[in-house]
């Protein structure tokens, strides 16, 4: 039976070099972070004053609408940090 041909492999010559690029590491969205924080805290907070003061604070007309509230910034907190890079 005869022998098949071996083909032999060329020898790997890398790409010539590229110049380095700058890459800029910054996103422009520094507001987004503290943004985010700042709803969630201010969420916690309000959920927290209500339940110490016994509902009198932080709006009493609101009752216990109030924990919709709080709960509406920390989802608001949420929503901004689907913006976050």
């Amino acid at each position: 039976m005869p022998k098949s041909r071996i083909r032999k492999k060329d020898d790997f010559t890398p790409p010539p070099a590229k110049q380095q690029q700058n890459i800029k590491l910054t996103s422009g969205r520094g507001w987004v972070a503290p943004l985010m924080l700042a709803m969630f805290l201010i969420g916690l907070a309000w959920i927290v004053v209500f339940y110490v003061t016994s509902g009198d604070m932080p709006i009493h007309s609101l009752r216990n609408w109030n924990i919709v509230v709080g709960f509406g910034f920390i989802a608001a907190g949420f929503v901004v940090s689907t913006q976050w890079k």
